[in-house]
């Protein structure tokens, strides 16, 4: 397996930089040729549109900067009421954008910009994690859906008695992998088991890995010798169809290890389409570790998914609270949290580790 990759969708530069950049690309799609490689044709708007997503904010925070420092120079000479209303309704939407830009700053790892890919396992333990591992997908879903992103159930496996054993989402939208990324390790669940019949006290675990999908941007070859494909009947929702017929996928990459698994399409040939895709992004993501020499989520399927591995707890007795282990950031409101209120503990997490580090 060899991996290829372009570095002009990310990395640190400037706005000045950027602003060239723009120009040259442009200046590329005025050329009589330009749509005779329509899959490189469009990968030069996608950049372009990314550049402008970075440059076009700046100027207009830039532009409103200085119409403040003109405002304040009229309120020095003439404190007009009217314009301390505008400054008091001007400024605060200032700093707004300023904040929201400079959280953005933190997303510019080569890969952030990329739809995501997560997968959610539930640790041992049984009914209790499988259901623990169910809501955290829940959670998931519900933060994609609050934040107007498109999400695909690419797999699925129901656990024996509640929950499941496992699931894979396709998370689509700007920036989604750069944002999720703060989300892979192990979550714990402390609670009253619902499944305990005498009330007891239950801690379970799951974990979560998040891969960047990959595009035609990054060639990766796969040896097909490499791969063993087995066929299997789905589980689950979905009909009859699905039940009845040997349409599910899966692909074990056996250099590697890495195992993925489609079920979700009626057709075995669109549910192969789909494995090879999350198995490009694994590999993808794999290449990326080794070559940065860094341990990532792939590393970690050899880490227990238990005790003292944790990156954030969420106990809801005896007490209510959510404690992210790494930023030290914590919240009782535990209910919208389950709800997919995470916006917080990720933009703490990326104020904190994402100017440093490309891949979390």
């Amino acid at each position: 397996m060899s991996v290829k990759g372009s570095a002009s969708s990310g990395g640190i530069f400037d706005l000045e930089h950027r602003g060239r950049r723009i120009e040259e690309l442009e200046a590329r799609m005025t050329e009589p040729d330009f749509w005779d490689d329509p899959d490189k044709a469009r990968g030069v708007i996608d950049e372009t549109n990314r550049l402008k997503g970075w440059v076009e904010p700046w100027k207009a925070l830039d532009e409103k900067a200085e119409e403040l420092l003109e405002l304040a120079e009229l309120l020095r000479e003439d404190p007009d009421p009217e314009f301390e209303e505008e400054w008091d309704r001007e400024l605060p939407r200032l700093e707004n954008g300023v904040a929201d830009f400079e959280l953005r700053t933190m997303l510019q790892g080569e890969d952030d910009h990329r739809n995501a890919i997560l997968t959610v396992h539930a640790g041992a333990g049984g009914t209790e994690s499988q259901d623990w591992a169910e809501m955290l997908l829940r959670m998931y879903r519900r933060w994609a859906e609050n934040h107007g992103y498109q999400v695909r159930l690419l797999d699925l496996q129901p656990g024996e008695e509640a929950g499941i054993k496992g699931a894979s989402v396709e998370i689509s939208g700007d920036s989604a992998f750069g944002f999720l990324k703060a989300e892979k390790g192990i979550h714990r669940l402390v609670r009253i088991s619902p499944f305990d019949s005498q009330a007891r006290r239950h801690t379970s675990f799951a974990s979560v890995f998040v891969y960047p999908e990959v595009d035609e941007e990054v060639d990766v070859d796969i040896d097909e010798s490499d791969l063993r494909v087995d066929t299997f009947r789905a589980s689950g929702a979905g009909g009859q169809h699905v039940n009845k017929t040997d349409s599910a996928i899966r692909i074990t990459h056996e250099p590697t290890g890495i195992v993925v698994s489609c079920q979700q399409e009626r057709s075995q040939h669109k549910n192969r389409a789909t494995a090879m895709k999350m198995l490009k992004a694994a590999l993808y993501q794999r290449a990326l570790d080794e070559k940065e020499k860094e341990r990532d989520a792939l590393e970690a399927t050899k880490t227990e998914i238990g005790w003292g591995n944790q990156i954030r707890s969420y106990v809801f007795q005896p007490y209510t609270m959510v404690n992210d282990h790494r930023t030290e950031l914590k919240t009782g409101d535990v209910d919208s949290v389950m709800e997919g209120d995470i916006d917080p503990f990720i933009h703490a997490y990326l104020k904190q580790f994402g100017a440093r580090e490309d891949v979390a």
